[in-house]
This record gives structure tokens, C-alpha cells and sequence, in this order.
């Protein structure tokens, strides 16, 4: 059996959670809920009735109009209460997919506000996987618990009215009842719920299915496919997967029998005892047919509401921890200070300064960063180099305000960071960034990052001076082309270079007062890269700018250079001043100098 963690909202407050929402997005769904409710419970007391009703007549000798009248006012009646059930039930889709999509919309703006630390806390993405999945369908909790609660409702009104109609008769005929019907519920919901004890079992062999069915359908894997012959692996991991999966189900499906029996031989015996008492009454205090035929389906309906209200509110258990996630993740707590942060102060340029900042990652026993000082100028343009895992991107998170020093601070113009609105914080930086991203949208929209408003000037200027204007002009649609094709089958797929051509654009669009580039040349051939350094001056005119490359080349176009290695700044100056300190810098530039004029070949070193 799998272990969980104790929900931190209960159901009471999970059912309020989803009434704000409704009263937030959609009331309709309130009221078409109590209008299920009422419709449906006027049809079951019409069903009960009827029958009775019109067998009292016979038993009666009633005449023929009378009895033909009355059951046309029953059909007309039920016809009535079906037509508007039908109607309320059409119309309800509607609101609870809003309601459904209004709190994955909120899901979404926490994943894309909340402090970034917790976008790389397994423990948040493990929370946050499991919010979007109580919302991805219209059988997930946050829509299905309309039904849960509905019917939960519906029983428990039913149950209040039938005992009222069966009170007069044997009490301890009641109990029995109830009994034998908790009884039965009990055992039933013990072997049903075999599948949700293990339900993550289950939806691994089902994530492990879909992955291996989505890459095999990939266009990028396409060529690894037929040049490495991979089908037979695939199909040899697929079915490896289907098996296990299969031999899940026929447990799951070994043990669901029992409850069938189990419900099959209860029911025989609470029918059996009802059927008898009322046939003793029937024998023995002249009751009627059309009361015995009343009480008997009372009887049956009792037991039907008894078993509805236990298991809708097992049903509603199980949602409301599902429903837990979500308010958990959309309640998790933040790092970070937004709205309550202080306003970013305006001014023209911006200074950047470590002071005796030490950082390490979570889980990590070594620290990235070891108490650097540094100072960036208004203006100034800084380049940052040093080997592979010196922490070099480490220190543009933490300029950035990605992340917090855990000694020291990260001040702006002489303010510690946490002092503001990191939203607010963020807006100052243009960033091209390793490992960026690209939507498949157009080539003006992905400069712009908007749908309307975009000022085509601008992004034809930005993209020139990225060095793309001839690519993306001879491009079918030019500016408006859609790029990618994981949604637009006419979508043009970039080369990396000139993907990266594009994010650069993209900075420069933004235009903040402070550019960082953390290896924007690394895709580029030496003659673009060349480019783009004589655009440098340009591109960072009136910035304060951070340059981050293992290309020592591209540092001779900066103001200073920082030269990191093991968390620490270990020399700084021009690219011609620690040429002459002739120290890890000169050191690892005549290296590469070394391995470009003699054709790659490094000599062992690493660059």
C-alpha cells in the first residue's frame, strides 16, 4: 500500500474552495446544481407514486376517466421534470468547465509568478503535477465534484424523505436496513478501493506507456529512429511496459470480483427481509395492495439513498484530497517579496554589487559561489569567464534574482534585492540565457513576446542587429512566418544559431536597462560570432551589461573581465591586463588560441 502525506485541507474546506471559485467564475453552476437536485427528486417521487397510486385506483373500482387521468397527469408530470432535468444537466457542462479552466488558469499563473527556487524544488513539481492533474478532464475532481456533491444532496434529501414515509412501520426494519446496507458499502468500498490505494502504480505504467507512444511519434527522434534501427527497442520497451500493465489490471480486476458478490448477497437479504415483513403485514393488518407495492419500493429506494449517501461521500473524500493538491500548490509559500515588495527606484542606470555572497544548491555539500565581492558600474560591460562549472551561470541567477545568497547580498544602486518587488526587479533585465525558449508563434511575436501592439519597427531594428533580417526576409510569410511545427504544420524550424539569433532580438526588444548574455555566441559558426561581437557596442549602448563566455576571444569587446574559478573571482582587469598577469587567464586563452590554429586538437586541456 502506498504511503501519503496527510492532506492539509479537509473536505469541509475543499467544498469551500470550490464554491468560491464557482461564485468567483461561473454562479450558474450553484444554481443548476440545487435545480438538479429538486428536478430529480420530483422525478423519483413521482416514479414511487405512480404505480401505487394508479393500482389504488383499480383496487378501488375507479372509473375509467379517472384512472386514464391520472396517468396522463403522472406522464405529463414526469415528462415535465425530464424535459427540465435534461435542459439543466445540457447547460451545466458549461459553467463547471469554467470553473475547471478559471483554476487551471490560476494553477498556470502560479507556475509562471511563483519564486523561481520553487520551479526546481522536486517537492513543488511533484505538488504541482499532481493540481494539473485534478483539473486536466471533465471526469478530474475540481469538475466531477459538482456531480459528487450533487448527488450527495440528492441522497441525503431522499434519505430524510423516504425515512419520514417509512416511520410509521417497524423502526427496527429500518435499522436492519441501514445495516445491512452500510455493511455491504463497507466491504464493497474496502475491495474497490484496491485500485486507488494503488493509484500511482498504476499511473506510472500509464506514464511510462504514453512517453514511449509520444517519442516514437516525434519528428525529432525521426532520423535516431531509421539510422539506428530503434524501432525493435521501442517495441521490445512497450510491450515489456504493456505486460507489467496488463498483469496490474488482472489483479485489480481479481480482486473487484468479490465485491460484486459481496453486494449480490447482501442485497438478497435485505430485499428478502423487507419482502417478508411486508408480506406478514399484508397477511396480518389488511394492507393494501398499492401500500404494499408504496412501501416496498420505499424500502428499495431507502436502501439506494443509504448506499448513495456513503458512497458519495467516500467519492467526495478521495476528491477533496485531490482537490487539496491544488489549493496546496496555489497556497505554497513564496521566497520571494511581489506585491508586498518596495517599488524598483527609476533611474537612468543601474549599479549591480555581490558582497560577500556564498551560495549553494540545494542537496549540494559544495558551494557554487564562496564569498565574491563584486561591483558592476552603471554602464559598464562585464565579461565572465572561467571553465565548465566555475559558476558562471550561478552568478547570473543570482544578479538576476532567480535566486537569494544564503550569506551576503545582491544590492541594486546600494539596496538589497529582497528589499523589492522581484517581479518589479525582473522588468530591468534583457537576458538571452543557455537554455532559452521559443514558442511556435510567429517571428514578430516571438521578438515581441505579445500577440497585438508590436511595434514592427522595433522588431525589424532588433532583429538586424541580431544579425537575422536576411534570414527571416527570405522566409515565406517574412515577419509573420510561424516558426516551429509542433502547432502550425507550415511552421519553419530555425537552425541553433540562428535560434539564438532570435532570443537575442528578443533581449533587445525588451530593452532593459541591464543585458545579460550568458553564452549567446555558443551555437554560432566563428564567422556569425564575429558578427555579433562587432555589434556588441551597439547593441549595449547606454546598459550596464553582463557577458558570460567560455570563448576568452569574445572579452577583449568588454570594459572589464572577471575570470572565475571554484566560486571565487580569481583574477579581474582587461583582456590585455591579464594577458600580462600571465595567470588562469592568459593560460586558458592561449589554449584555445592553440586549439583554433591547430585544428581542434586541445592537447588534453579542457576549454
Amino acid at each position: 500500500m502506498e504511503q501519503t502525506s496527510k492532506p492539509q485541507y479537509n473536505v469541509r474546506q475543499n467544498v469551500r474552495f470550490m464554491v468560491a471559485c464557482a461564485w468567483r467564475m461561473a454562479k450558474s453552476v450553484l444554481w443548476l446544481c440545487l435545480a438538479s437536485v429538486v428536478l430529480q427528486l420530483g422525478i423519483d417521487l413521482a416514479q414511487l407514486y405512480l404505480a401505487p397510486v394508479v393500482l389504488g385506483k383499480v383496487e378501488h373500482a375507479a372509473p375509467l376517466t379517472q384512472l386514464l387521468g391520472t396517468i396522463a397527469l403522472f406522464s405529463l408530470l414526469l415528462v415535465l421534470l425530464h424535459g427540465l432535468l435534461g435542459y439543466v444537466k445540457c447547460n451545466t457542462i458549461f459553467g463547471r468547465v469554467d470553473v475547471r479552466s478559471g483554476i487551471l488558469q490560476d494553477l498556470n499563473d502560479k507556475a509562471c509568478t511563483t519564486s523561481y527556487p520553487n520551479t526546481r524544488d522536486p517537492k513543488v513539481l511533484k505538488l504541482q503535477e499532481k493540481a494539473l492533474n485534478a483539473c486536466n478532464g471533465n471526469s478530474e475532481p475540481t469538475e466531477h465534484v459538482w456531480e459528487t456533491l450533487t448527488n450527495l444532496v440528492l441522497n441525503g434529501a431522499g434519505f430524510l424523505i423516504y425515512l419520514s414515509l417509512l416511520s410509521g412501520l417497524n423502526f427496527f426494519l429500518i435499522l436492519v436496513i441501514v445495516a445491512t446496507t452500510a455493511a455491504g458499502f463497507a466491504l464493497s468500498k474496502r475491495v474497490n478501493e484496491w485500485g486507488y490505494r494503488h493509484r500511482e502504480q498504476e499511473a506510472e505504467y500509464q506514464k511510462k506507456l504514453s512517453y514511449l507512444r509520444s517519442r516514437a511519434q516525434a519528428s525529432a527522434v525521426a532520423k535516431d529512429i531509421r539510422i539506428f534501427g530503434l524501432k525493435p527497442w521501442l517495441d521490445d520497451l512497450y510491450d515489456s511496459t504493456m505486460n507489467l500493465y496488463a498483469a496490474f489490471i488482472q489483479r485489480r480486476e481479481k480482486v473487484y470480483i468479490w465485491s460484486c458478490v459481496a453486494d449480490v448477497v447482501l442485497g438478497f437479504c435485505r430485499n428478502g427481509i423487507a419482502y417478508g415483513y411486508l408480506i406478514h403485514l399484508a397477511l396480518t393488518k389488511d394492507l393494501s395492495a398499492a401500500e404494499f407495492l408504496l412501501y416496498f419500493n420505499a424500502f428499495s429506494g431507502f436502501s439506494a439513498w443509504v448506499t448513495g449517501i456513503l458512497t458519495e461521500c467516500s467519492t467526495l473524500h478521495k476528491e477533496s484530497i485531490a482537490i487539496s493538491t491544488v489549493q496546496e500548490y496555489l497556497n505554497y509559500p513564496e521566497q520571494f517579496r511581489f506585491e508586498d515588495g518596495a517599488p524598483v527606484p527609476k533611474a537612468e542606470r543601474y549599479e549591480l554589487r555581490l558582497k560577500d555572497v556564498s551560495f549553494r544548491y540545494p542537496g549540494s555539500e559544495k558551494q557554487t559561489i564562496s564569498h565574491m565581492d563584486l561591483t558592476i558600474r552603471p554602464g559598464e560591460k562585464l565579461a565572465v569567464v572561467g571553465l565548465n562549472g566555475a559558476g558562471k551561470t550561478t552568478l547570473v541567477k543570482l544578479l538576476c534574482g532567480f535566486y537569494d545568497p544564503d550569506e551576503g547580498q545582491v544590492l541594486l544602486n546600494g539596496r538589497d534585492i529582497r528589499e523589492f518587488d522581484r517581479r518589479a526587479y525582473y522588468k530591468l533585465f534583457s537576458a538571452v540565457f543557455q537554455d532559452f525558449s521559443a514558442l511556435d508563434v510567429t517571428v514578430s511575436q516571438a521578438v515581441a513576446q505579445k500577440v497585438s501592439g508590436i511595434d514592427m519597427a522595433r522588431v525589424k531594428d532588433c532583429i538586424g542587429k541580431a544579425g537575422l533580417s536576411e534570414k527571416v526576409e527570405s522566409l515565406p510569410k517574412g515577419y509573420e512566418t510561424h516558426l516551429g511545427k509542433r502547432v502550425h504544420l507550415d511552421g519553419v524550424e530555425l537552425s541553433g544559431g540562428q535560434d539564438q539569433r532570435l532570443m537575442l532580438a528578443r533581449a533587445l526588444y525588451k530593452d532593459g536597462p541591464i543585458l545579460v548574455l550568458d553564452e549567446p555566441t555558443a551555437a554560432l559558426d566563428p564567422i556569425a560570432e564575429n558578427d555579433i561581437y562587432m555589434k556588441y557596442n551597439r547593441m549595449t549602448e547606454g546598459k550596464t551589461s553582463v557577458f558570460i563566455s567560455h570563448r576568452l576571444a569574445s572579452t577583449r569587446f568588454c570594459d572589464r573581465i572577471v575570470f572565475i574559478r571554484d566560486g571565487v573571482i580569481a583574477e579581474e582587469g582587461t583582456h590585455e591586463e591579464l594577458i600580462r598577469m600571465d595567470g588562469g587567464y592568459a593560460k586558458l586563452f592561449e589554449i584555445q588560441a592553440r586549439y583554433y590554429q591547430e585544428g581542434g586538437e586541445a592537447h588534453g586541456e579542457e576549454i
